[in-house]
């Protein structure tokens, strides 16, 4: 059994089938233009930045390229390793084993914190939010990318799977914490057939994953996500 950090949430995505969710990353924003947006907002050169909820640390190196440091932060013991195991090489990247609402860092050390698709449900993340404020420093800022289950058929695909969503309440969760937001017009290019159709069917109920691989011609598919932000 794979190790858990206390109070972690299951992604039952990347959790269950890493592979796939690794084959998903590759095909996510060839354009680049969720890291383009938080950059226009928050560079994060020279800067502190923490990933929460890194996963396998895919977007790890890409931070590192130009910050001084980067800590990743991921409850799922296996995932850990598979980040470290990434960052190998890299001196001013650490991954540590722990939760969003329980980060192992001081105070007021971070200037630039990222959730990417790990705070889907707005409301319950009051603690990890929190965490946020404790950590990152004054003049830093915090960014969360979602996907936008209000867009496309993406999201539509997305709230069959999970009915018991609202939006609303997630809109409103969000507008009460002070978060700004904007869209993000992203899509997912596969190199085979294949792999869309996994990745398709680690994101979705069966039924409808299976409708929405038929529907979904060719190699590449809309990806509407939302980039919530704000300053400290």
């Amino acid at each position: 059994m794979p190790r858990i950090a206390n109070g972690a949430i299951p992604s039952p995505n990347i959790w269950n089938a890493p592979k796939v969710y690794e084959l998903e990353n590759r095909a996510v924003d060839p354009e680049g233009r969720a890291n383009a947006a938080m950059r226009a907002i928050r560079p994060w050169d020279g800067a502190t930045v923490l990933d929460i909820g890194c996963g396998a640390g895919y977007h790890l190196p890409i931070f590192a390229a130009s910050a001084a440091s980067v800590t990743g932060v991921e409850p799922h013991g296996d995932l850990v390793e598979l980040a470290r195991r990434r960052c190998a090489g890299l001196p001013n990247v650490k991954v540590h084993a722990a939760t969003a609402q329980n980060l192992p860092l001081p105070d007021a050390s971070v200037d630039v914190a990222v959730a990417r698709w790990a705070y889907f449900f707005g409301p319950g993340c009051e603690p990890g939010l929190r965490e946020l404020t404790r950590v990152v420093r004054r003049g830093g800022a915090a960014f969360v990318i979602d996907l936008d289950a209000t867009r496309g058929a993406f999201g539509r695909w997305f709230q069959r799977t999970v009915p018991s969503y609202s939006a609303r309440a997630v809109e409103n969760f969000w507008s009460r914490q002070g978060w700004q937001r904007d869209k993000l017009d992203l899509r997912m290019v596969f190199q085979r057939r294949a792999d869309l159709e996994d990745v398709l069917r680690i994101e979705f109920a069966h039924d409808v994953a299976e409708e929405a691989i038929a529907e979904t011609p060719g190699l590449e598919l809309p990806y509407p996500n939302v980039l919530r932000w704000r300053y400290f």
